[in-house]
Formats: C-alpha cells, sequence, structure tokens
C-alpha cells in the first residue's frame, strides 16, 4: 500500500515563501493554466471578494461565509472601493491571509496568485500580506465580524453555529477590534482556542460551547465593551440552534464561575505576563532595497522625507517595531526593475528574518503591505507626516 505524504504545514517562524522561478510557480501554472478563471470578474464594482485556496486552486468563498476562516486554510481576500465617491475610479486592498496551520503549498500559492491577480488589475492594488493573530487594522475592518476557527480544507470544517460533538466542548476568545480610520467602527473578534487551560488569561472573555449550553465568562480585566460583543455572539449562536440551548454568564470569583474553569482542568485563571507599553508613533525607518549586485541590500536612507523616495527604485518603510499598529510597507517605484517588482514581498520577509537574527525583532508575522508608486496607502503617507 502506498503511503500517503502529510502536507508541509506553513510555519511563518522558519519559514519563507518562495515564488516566482520556484517549483511551487510551476506547479501552479499546471492546475491554473496561463489565465486565472477566477480573475475575470474580479474588482469590477465596490465590494468584498474572497477565494480559498485548496491546493493550487483559486475557489471562491460562499459569501454566507465571509469573515469566517480557518486556520489550516490560505485565503486571498480583494476590497473594492472608491476613494472619491464622484468618481469612477476603483482602488483596491488586496490581502493573503495565512492561517497557522496551512500548508506551504497554500501558502505559496496564495502568496503567488495574489502577485497575479494584482498585474490583472494592472498595479493598482495595496498588497498586504496577513498572518494569522497578527491581522492588521486594515484587513479586520472589513468585516462586522471576524471568526478564526480550527479546520480547513483537507481537515474538514465546521460553522461556528454548528453545536461540537458530545463531550468536546469548544472555547472560543472574544475581542474587539478598532478601526483607525473610523473610531466609531469595531470589529467583533472570535477565535477559535484550544479548549485547555493554557488557553485561558486575565483580562479577557471567553466563551466555552458545549452545545446544549453556551457559558460565557468575563475575567476581572475586562472590559464592557468586550463582554458586551460576546454576549451578542453567545445570542447569535442560541438564535442559530432555535433556542436548543441555554446561555449563562459567569463573572471571575462570582458564583458558578468555579464550573467554568473545572471543565478545562483549572482552579484559577493564570496571570497575564505583562505587556511591554507600545508608544504610539513606535521607529520609522527607510531603506532602499538594492538587488545590483546579485545579493539583496537594504541601504538606510537617513534622514528621510517622501522626496527620497526615487521611480528608479525599491523602498522599504520599516515600521515594525513599536508603535500600535506595527507594519513593513514596500513601495514600488514605476521604474524598478521587473525582479524587484515581482519579488519585493520575498525580499520584505527577509528584512524581518535578518532582523530577528541581529535581536532587533522576534516578530516576522508582522503585515507587509506592498504598493505601487501612485497607489499608496494612507497609513503608509502618513508616516512620513510623523517623521521629525
Amino acid at each position: 500500500m502506498a503511503h500517503l505524504t502529510k502536507p508541509t504545514v506553513y510555519t511563518i517562524e522558519d519559514s519563507n515563501i518562495a515564488l516566482l522561478g520556484s517549483e511551487l510557480e510551476k506547479r501552479v501554472h499546471e492546475h491554473a493554466g496561463d489565465k486565472e478563471r477566477a480573475w475575470e470578474h474580479a474588482g469590477l464594482s465596490p465590494g468584498l471578494q474572497i477565494w480559498r485556496i485548496e491546493k493550487f486552486t483559486v475557489v471562491d468563498w460562499p459569501k454566507d461565509r465571509y469573515g469566517s476562516f480557518y486556520d489550516g486554510d490560505s485565503y486571498i481576500v480583494l476590497h473594492t472601493y472608491k476613494q472619491d465617491p464622484k468618481a469612477d475610479a476603483l482602488s483596491y486592498d488586496l490581502h493573503f491571509w495565512l492561517g497557522s496551520e496551512t500548508t506551504q503549498d497554500e501558502a505559496g500559492t496564495a502568496a503567488y496568485k495574489t502577485v497575479e491577480l494584482d498585474d490583472h488589475l494592472q498595479g493598482l492594488p495595496v498588497q498586504h500580506r496577513e498572518i494569522q493573530g497578527y491581522e492588521s487594522p486594515r484587513f479586520l475592518s472589513h468585516f462586522p465580524r471576524f471568526v478564526a476557527l480550527h479546520g480547513g480544507v483537507a481537515t474538514g470544517f465546521h460553522h461556528v453555529s454548528a453545536p461540537p460533538p458530545p463531550g468536546v466542548p469548544r472555547l472560543f476568545r472574544i475581542g474587539v477590534a478598532h478601526d483607525p480610520a473610523h473610531p466609531t467602527k469595531a470589529t467583533l473578534l472570535v477565535r477559535e482556542v484550544p479548549a485547555a487551560a493554557r488557553s485561558l488569561a486575565e483580562g479577557d472573555v471567553f466563551v466555552l460551547d458545549k452545545g446544549t449550553e453556551v457559558w460565557q465568562l468575563n475575567t476581572k480585566a475586562s472590559v464592557g465593551k468586550e463582554k458586551f460583543r460576546a454576549a451578542e455572539f453567545v445570542q447569535s449562536l442560541v438564535n442559530d440552534r432555535e433556542g436548543r440551548c441555554e446561555a449563562t454568564v459567569y463573572e471571575e470569583g462570582g458564583v458558578g464561575a468555579g464550573r467554568f474553569l473545572d471543565v478545562l482542568g483549572v482552579d484559577a485563571l493564570p496571570a497575564r505576563a505583562p505587556l511591554a507599553a507600545a508608544s504610539a508613533k513606535g521607529r520609522v525607518s527607510l531603506f532602499r532595497l538594492s538587488d545590483a549586485t546579485g545579493v539583496v541590500t537594504f541601504d538606510p536612507v537617513e534622514p528621510f522625507s517622501r522626496a527620497s523616495l526615487s521611480s528608479d527604485d525599491a523602498f522599504l518603510l520599516d515600521h515594525s517595531v513599536g508603535g500600535v499598529h506595527p507594519a513593513l510597507y514596500v513601495w514600488i517605484g514605476r521604474n524598478a526593475s521587473l525582479k524587484e517588482r515581482r519579488l519585493a514581498g520575498q525580499y520584505a520577509q527577509s528584512h524581518l528574518y535578518e532582523k530577528r537574527e541581529r535581536g532587533e525583532s522576534s516578530n516576522v508575522a508582522t503585515t507587509i503591505v506592498k504598493m505601487n508608486e501612485g497607489s499608496e496607502s494612507h497609513e503608509f503617507l502618513i508616516l512620513f507626516d510623523n517623521v521629525q
């Protein structure tokens, strides 16, 4: 009997995405050909479009599942909008989202296909590389409710409202993400976590789904908005099951809270380690990207301003350390080489790995935002204005 080879999980901590010229690219083209049919209706009018990668194929994600993502999968998300409602011109945010358990083939296909869709839209989109658990505010702002669940195309998946199997409860950590561009707008974050004591921490709100019972635990340090939005989520589960389950809310230290903790085999919540305070601005550095010698280098540009950007080159604006919403921005000049245009995202990832090796930063999952000259994002431009 032939042995099946288990797909290799993409691990951001020790992996990089091979793109053009790789065996992956050849396999993508074997499955999809030179023309991707999924792009025929992409970006034609304002709205949101989502595709999931299934092996080497781009597949439409059902609209009734928009906002739900599975940790075993990779997705491409296109947001089409008008910066000026009165104008005909369309603008685009193009994200590829990598689940924590996605395979290397799926992650690489999502990255390559994102480049392909960007080409189809004539280089107008601003591209965003999103890693599960490190999603950018821009990405989360596309959804009133963002749900990250266990499962995927390879292992099967369940709808968030489907009751768990008997005796196998599901645990969700609830949060709220605010859109910096619209302070009154907030996204409900629902992340499925292992139903174990290690998933608990002070300051969060948790929901334990037992099928016929749904329990909410508000920890002492949790805030009112998270408690309120968690209650909305719990009620949605009850409603979807047509009342065939009961909801109970517990307060940490209050009557009955021990029942919640007992299911997870713990007597008390573990204390959360103190987090280093992030400054509002963080550190910002500009580098000119060069591969003229055959080896990619990142040459510091000091001091810098918008005038430092040259149409003949590609640049990295590094805002990956400190700040409330860290990111690494890639800017491609209109006269940059084809190689720089195609591989700039991969070079940016290499930059994050090099910083980790030097001990300057450990977060290689930082959001990478790539844009062409003339299609700059507001977040990118505002960082130049903040430079002293």
